[in-house]
């Protein structure tokens, strides 16, 4: 059978193409070998439950790994404590132990007469000690992995289970205990004691409190989704350089193992039938990945859902956000900031030297058009691009000259008597508005994050596989104005260009509007002053 890249559930290896987490399942067993009960929460589509079946094949020779899965259990199995001890049993742990090369008849019949008893037999207490029953005629250890426990947020029931295996924990020096527990999910456990209590006093009280830090890098490094790449690479002899290729990759991603899986998916499936990317020698190119990148960030897909409405849910971290994308704003990251650590958790953030950054290109540029997709309607500035979006283009080039000539006669015209404070707020925000429709459906554009802030902004605009940079920029006196000068040189430079261009939001009474050409160390920089 032919191997696919997959973006759909559990990876297995015999059917798709993987990255190499051999190192990373090394980690996870260290904790494990020293005894650790802790969380792996991730964001959505991180490879979680992925990792925690090669978890599993892993650990079989050495322990006894009961997988179990809270997903599609449905609130009413947390509803009360005999509901919960029944169906824990009847559909998790038997089922498990069943399928065991160990001896645990005398375990599962001893469950079994619990759910078959008399209803207030059935409670936490009783299912602590089958549970350590269970391990003590174990002729290896038990590890415990219980994946989407988010399924048990909000309810009382599941915290007070928690409080059962945090009990074990500290008596495991004097009676049978698990070897380690693991509970995977997007959120913390933490977390599900905040959703569940409003009171101050409870908010970090979890019955969890017993968890070590869990520190293993579960995103893929460009060496990681190299090894992805090497083995479809034995297989279809496309010739590409891997190295560039995996770099290209984690570049636009920041190593979100779906973001990775879905490129490769769509360059395998959908971008090979797209006129210039017939040949391999083309298609697993830098081209190809920018194709690919486009199709994604215009697809619905459950990963981008999941972003939507947890912004719908929590509005203080979209405005968040939106004040880190257009205005420039930089934060400090601080997990012990609710909102702060709420996006991490979320997958939004991530933290850069001290610094709160978005996670990912693509992220942050599917971000941005979701923001500019929201006020374009009635907004002035992006009606006249898509007024004007076909003069720009001429022999499948697109214009910059042209596309700043005319956005700085339309900002004169609709945005020139708006105050200094708006401006600075907004002037970003104008100018994509009025490049959207200009690029849409073909060109891409995304936003350098490393020269993103208050005073300046470095646009990378794409448009069949022509690069351009622009700097927007809040005007600060000359010398501010060199040092930006000399950054974007550096840009041109890396993109081989011998033209940039300058868009500066220009305060000074006394600045002459327009556009002018300056030379810099042999590059041309058009400079466009509103």
């Amino acid at each position: 059978m032919e191997k696919k890249f997959n973006t759909t559930g559990l990876c297995i290896p015999q059917y798709h193409y993987m990255v190499d987490i051999s190192e990373k399942l090394k980690a996870i067993e260290k904790m494990i070998e020293a005894g650790y009960y802790f969380t792996i929460n991730r964001s959505r589509q991180y490879g979680k439950t992925t990792t925690l079946e090669a978890l599993r094949m892993s650990l079989r020779d050495k322990y006894v790994v009961l997988f179990v899965s809270f997903e599609g259990l449905g609130t009413a199995s947390f509803c009360e404590e005999a509901v919960f001890v029944k169906v824990f049993l009847k559909y998790l742990v038997i089922p498990e132990l069943e399928t065991q090369n160990v001896d645990f008849r005398q375990s599962i019949q001893a469950m079994k007469n619990i759910m078959n008893g008399p209803e207030e037999e059935c409670h936490l207490v009783e299912l602590s000690r089958q549970l350590t029953d269970m391990c003590s005629i174990s002729p290896k250890p038990i590890v415990l992995m219980i994946d989407e426990v988010d399924s048990a947020s909000n309810n009382q029931v599941f915290l007070d289970f928690l409080a059962i295996l945090r009990s074990q924990y500290l008596k495991r020096n004097r009676m049978p205990a698990f070897q380690s527990v693991i509970l995977a999910g997007i959120y913390d456990i933490r977390n599900l004691k905040r959703k569940l209590r409003s009171e101050e006093e409870h908010k970090y009280n979890s019955p969890w409190n017993i968890a070590a830090d869990f520190d293993v890098d579960m995103s893929f490094s460009a060496r990681d989704i190299s090894s992805m790449l090497k083995e479809y690479e034995a297989d279809h002899h496309t010739g590409m350089d891997m190295e560039a290729v995996s770099r290209e990759m984690y570049d636009y991603t920041g190593g979100y193992p779906y973001l990775v899986s879905r490129i490769c998916q769509l360059l395998d499936t959908k971008i090979c039938n797209m006129k210039g990317f017939e040949e391999p020698s083309k298609l697993w190119t830098e081209e190809g990945i920018a194709q690919a990148v486009k199709v994604l960030l215009n697809e619905s897909n459950t990963l981008f859902d999941d972003l939507r409405k947890k912004m719908e849910d929590y509005p203080d971290l979209r405005k968040l956000l939106s004040e880190m994308l257009f205005q420039g704003s930089t934060f400090p990251y601080n997990r012990y900031s609710v909102l702060i650590d709420m996006g991490t958790m979320f997958g939004f953030f991530k933290d850069s030297n001290g610094t709160l950054m978005v996670a990912n290109r693509i992220f942050e540029t599917w971000m941005y058009n979701l923001f500019l997709s929201d006020e374009m309607v009635g907004n002035a500035v992006y009606q006249v691009g898509l007024q004007d979006k076909n003069m720009f283009i001429k022999d499948d080039r697109l214009n910059m000259l042209a596309v700043l000539e005319k956005f700085v006669k339309h900002f004169s015209e609709i945005y020139g008597e708006n105050d200094t404070k708006f401006i600075e707020e907004n002037g970003r925000k104008i100018f994509l508005l009025y490049l959207k429709p200009i690029i849409n459906g073909v060109g891409n554009y995304y936003v350098e994050a490393r020269t993103r802030d208050k005073k300046r902004t470095d646009i990378i605009v794409d448009y069949r596989g022509e690069q351009q940079v622009i700097e927007l920029k809040i005007w600060h006196g000359d010398e501010y104005n060199k040092r930006g000068e000399k950054q974007l040189l550096e840009y041109l430079d890396y993109y081989k260009k011998d033209t940039g261009y300058l868009l500066s939001f220009n305060f000074n009474k006394k600045k002459q509007v327009g556009i002018k050409s300056i030379t810099v160390q042999g590059k041309k920089i058009v400079e466009a002053v509103v």
